[in-house]
C-alpha cells in the first residue's frame, strides 16, 4: 500500500513538473475539416490556419530531414499532406535535391515547402561570431532554391535560434527581409530547439517572423512555459508549427500508440497549427496519417501518455543547465543531439558531421579524473561524450 502511494505522489509531482496540463479540452473549437480523394478512398482531414500568413495545413505534415526514399515522400504527397519541411545543411543538402525530384513537374500551388538556414555560432552561448553575415545567409538561400528547383519557398525560417539576441540579429534579418523583396520567399519564419519560450517571445516582440517551429512535447520539464509562450504567438498572429513531439521521451523505438499519443497531445493545444513529424516508413506516415483524420486521444493513449510520463526520458531536453560546468568548454547539448541523431533516429552520417562540425580537441574527457558536469536529466554526460564521438574516427564513406 505504502509503495502505491508512494508512486502515486511521484506522478503528481511528475505531472506538475510538465506544467500540471497534461490533457487540455479542445471541445470549444471543433475541427475544420476537409475531404480529399487518396486512392478512390474519400479522406477527412482536420485543417488549421497558420496564423496570419492564411496558409490552410492539415494538422500533419512532413519533416523529410531522416528521409531520402522519394517514394516516401510522393506518397505523403498523394496522401493529403502539403508542407515538406526541410533544411539546407539536411544530410548536406541530399534532402532538398530528393524533395526537388518528387515535386518537379507538379503544380506549384499543390504543395507547400519549408526551408531553413543557419550560421555559425557559438556552441556554447548560442551567440552569432564574424561570419555570421548576410551575404553567407543569401548564398545558401540561393543554392538551397537550386537544389529544390523552385525560384521560392513558402516559409524560409532563420535556423536554430536559442537566444533572444540571436533572434535579433541584424545580418539574418536584412537578409531575410531582402529575399522577400525579391520574391525568393513568402514567410518569415524562425526555428527554436532549446530556451524556446525566449526565443519565441522574442520572434513576437520582433514583429518580423510569421512563424514560429518549435520543440513542444508532453516530456518537456518547462512545456508550461512553452505553452504560455506560444498562445503569447498565436495570439500576436505567428503561425506556430510544432517538431519533437515523438522524440520527448520514449526509451525506444515508440509503437504506433505511443507515437499517435504523444502527437494527439500537442495538437490538443489549439495554438498549435500543425506538426512536421519525421517519419521515415511507409508505417510510421500510416500511423501519422490517422492522427491528421482523428486528433482525439483515446483511452489507450491518455494512459500511455501517463505511463511515459512517471519516467525518465532518454534524450537531452536542451535546458543548457550544463554549459559552464564543463572545465573543457565541451559543447554538450550538440553532443547529446548527435547521440539522438545515432542512437534514436539511426542516421550515423548525420550524427558524424554533426560532431565533426564541432570542431572538438583531439582527445575528449581524457584529462578529467572526474566529469564536474551534472545533467538535470541525470544522464551519465561523460560516458555518453566518450562514446559519441568515437564516431569521428569513422570514414563517411562507411555511413551511406
Amino acid at each position: 500500500m505504502e509503495e502505491r502511494i508512494g508512486r502515486r505522489r511521484f506522478m503528481k509531482s511528475t505531472l506538475a513538473g510538465f506544467g500540471g496540463f497534461l490533457f487540455l479540452s479542445t471541445a470549444e473549437r471543433p475541427p475544420e475539416e476537409k475531404g480529399i480523394d487518396v486512392r478512390g478512398k474519400e479522406r477527412k482531414i482536420v485543417y488549421r490556419t497558420l496564423g496570419k500568413t492564411g496558409l490552410r495545413l492539415p494538422v500533419i505534415n512532413m519533416g523529410v530531414m531522416n528521409s531520402d526514399n522519394p517514394n516516401l515522400i510522393r506518397a505523403a504527397l498523394d496522401s493529403g499532406i502539403v508542407l515538406l519541411d526541410t533544411a539546407h545543411a539536411y544530410m548536406q543538402g541530399r534532402n532538398e535535391e530528393v524533395i526537388g525530384s518528387v515535386i518537379k513537374g507538379r503544380p506549384r500551388e499543390s504543395y507547400l515547402i519549408g526551408s531553413k538556414v543557419s550560421l555559425p555560432q557559438d556552441r556554447t552561448t548560442g551567440l552569432y561570431g564574424d561570419g555570421a553575415t548576410e551575404a553567407e545567409f543569401l548564398r545558401k538561400l540561393d543554392l538551397s532554391l537550386k537544389r529544390l528547383g523552385i525560384d521560392h519557398v513558402d516559409i524560409l525560417y532563420h535556423h536554430n535560434v536559442s537566444r533572444r539576441e540571436s533572434a535579433f540579429h541584424e545580418p539574418v534579418l536584412n537578409a531575410m527581409a531582402k529575399a522577400k523583396q525579391a520574391g525568393k520567399i513568402r514567410f518569415a519564419g524562425i526555428t527554436t530547439h532549446s530556451n524556446e519560450p525566449e526565443v519565441i517571445h522574442a520572434a513576437v516582440d520582433s514583429r518580423f517572423y510569421e512563424v514560429v517551429l518549435t520543440s513542444y512535447n508532453y516530456q518537456q520539464r518547462h512545456a508550461a512555459d512553452v505553452r504560455n509562450a506560444i498562445a503569447r504567438a498565436a495570439g500576436a498572429g505567428l503561425g506556430i508549427v510544432g517538431m519533437k513531439a515523438i522524440r520527448g521521451g520514449f526509451r525506444q523505438t515508440p509503437s504506433a500508440q505511443s507515437a499517435s499519443a504523444a502527437l494527439k497531445w500537442v495538437l490538443q493545444d489549439p495554438n498549435v497549427h500543425t506538426i512536421v513529424p519525421g517519419f521515415t516508413t511507409f508505417d510510421q506516415m500510416e500511423t501519422d496519417l490517422a492522427v491528421m483524420e482523428n486528433t482525439g486521444l483515446t483511452d489507450p493513449e491518455r494512459r500511455a501518455l501517463l505511463k511515459e510520463a512517471s519516467l525518465p526520458g532518454l534524450y537531452c531536453q536542451g535546458c543548457r543547465e550544463c554549459l559552464g560546468q564543463c572545465v573543457a568548454g565541451l559543447p554538450i547539448p550538440d553532443l547529446m543531439r548527435a547521440c539522438m541523431y545515432l542512437y534514436d533516429y539511426r542516421h550515423p552520417a548525420m550524427a558524424r558531421d554533426l560532431v565533426v562540425s564541432l570542431g572538438l580537441p583531439r582527445r575528449v574527457c581524457g584529462n578529467c579524473v572526474t566529469c564536474p558536469v551534472r545533467c538535470a536529466s541525470g544522464f551519465d554526460i561523460r560516458r555518453k561524450v566518450r562514446d559519441i564521438v568515437r564516431i569521428r574516427a569513422v570514414p563517411p564513406e562507411f555511413l551511406g
